[in-house]
C-alpha cells in the first residue's frame, strides 16, 4: 500500500505532512495464523481439530484479500510531532575495573575425543540389539520379531497383510535392519560425541539418561506418522530399556579414553596446520 498525501494537508512550515493513510487494523492475519497451527495440531490430534483449522486458514485468506482487494482499507492517521532530546547526567562512561593479568577461561579444559563417541555408539548398538533380541524372544519367541520391526520401515506392507511373518527370518528385511541400525548408531556416536564438552565429567548421565529420555518422547510423537505399523507393535518400555543400554555402554566405552585438551583456546593456526613462527616446535636439525 501507498500512503497518499495532499498538498493541502502539507505543514506549510516544515513541509512535513499533517496526515497520512496507514492500512486499517485487522484480525484476519492472527485468524490465518491460528488456523494454519489447529490445521497441523490436526495431523497429531484428531480430524475435528483440522477441519476447524482448515475453516479458520479458509476464512483467515478470504478475510485478509476482502481488506486489500478490491479497495485497501485504510484510516487516516494525524502526524503527531515529537522533539527528542536525549540527555545523560553521567559525566563519563563507567568502566568495570579488570586486573591487568586477567585472561579468559576456556571451559571445559579437557574432555573426550570425538572418536570415543563414535566408538561407544558402535559399542551401544550391539548392547541395543541384545535387549531389543532378549524382547523378541520373551514376546514372540522369535529372534527375528525387533529385526522384522525395524525392516519394516521399508517392507511394511507384507508385514501388515500378515503379522506372523514377523517372527520369520526374512533377508531383505534383515540386510535393511543391519544398515539402518549401524547407520543411526554411527551417526548417533557421532552426535554423542559432539556433545561430549557439554557434560564432560559424566558422559554417563549424557548418554544413559537425557539422551534416551529426550530420544525416545520425539519418535513417539511422530512414529504414528512415519510408520503405523511399527507404532502399533512397539513396546515402549522395552524401547526405552534398550535406549538406556545403548547410552550405558557407550558411556561406559568413552569413560575408558583418555581425555584431551579442547582445542578452542589453541592457536587457530596450530589448529589449521599452518607452521607459524613461535608456534610450532623445532624439528632435527635446528630447522623451524
Amino acid at each position: 500500500m501507498t500512503a497518499h498525501s495532499s498538498s493541502k494537508s502539507l505543514d506549510q512550515t516544515s513541509g512535513v505532512p499533517r496526515e497520512i493513510e496507514l492500512p486499517s487494523p485487522t484480525a484476519w492475519p492472527f485468524a490465518l495464523g491460528l488456523g494454519v497451527v489447529l490445521l497441523f495440531t490436526g495431523l497429531l490430534t484428531s480430524i475435528s481439530v483440522g477441519v476447524l483449522g482448515a475453516i479458520l486458514s479458509i476464512a483467515g485468506c478470504v478475510g485478509w484479500f476482502r481488506e486489500v482487494f478490491p479497495h485497501e482499507h485504510e484510516e487516516v492517521v494525524p502526524v503527531v510531532r515529537e522533539e527528542i532530546s536525549i540527555r545523560t547526567e553521567r559525566a563519563q562512561v563507567e568502566r568495570f575495573p579488570i586486573a591487568p593479568d586477567a585472561v579468559r577461561a576456556w571451559l571445559p579444559v579437557e574432555t573426550y575425543p570425538v572418536s570415543a563417541g563414535i566408538k561407544g555408539g558402535w559399542a551401544g548398538s550391539v548392547a541395543m540389539a541384545v535387549i531389543a533380541c532378549a524382547y523378541g524372544i520373551l514376546k514372540a519367541g522369535s529372534i527375528w520379531y525387533p529385526i522384522n520391526l525395524l525392516g519394516a520401515i521399508v517392507f511394511e506392507e507384507p508385514f501388515r497383510l500378515d503379522p506372523a511373518q514377523l517372527s520369520s527370518f526374512h533377508g531383505s528385511s534383515f540386510l535393511v535392519a543391519v544398515i539402518f541400525h549401524a547407520t543411526g548408531s554411527t551417526l548417533i556416536g557421532l552426535l554423542y560425541g559432539a556433545m561430549l564438552p557439554m557434560f564432560p565429567r559424566r558422559p554417563i548421565l549424557l548418554g544413559g539418561v537425557i539422551a534416551p529420555l529426550l530420544w525416545s518422547g520425539l519418535l513417539w510423537s511422530v512414529l504414528g506418522l512415519l510408520n503405523p505399523l511399527l507404532e502399533s507393535l512397539i513396546n515402549w518400555y522395552w524401547f526405552i530399556a534398550s535406549q538406556i543400554g545403548f547410552g550405558v555402554v557407550a558411556g561406559l566405552i568413552v569413560m575408558r579414553h583418555h581425555r584431551v585438551r579442547t582445542r578452542e583456546n589453541i592457536p587457530f593456526a596450530l589448529r589449521a596446520g599452518i607452521e607459524a613462527p613461535g608456534m610450532m616446535h623445532k624439528k632435527d636439525g635446528g630447522g623451524n
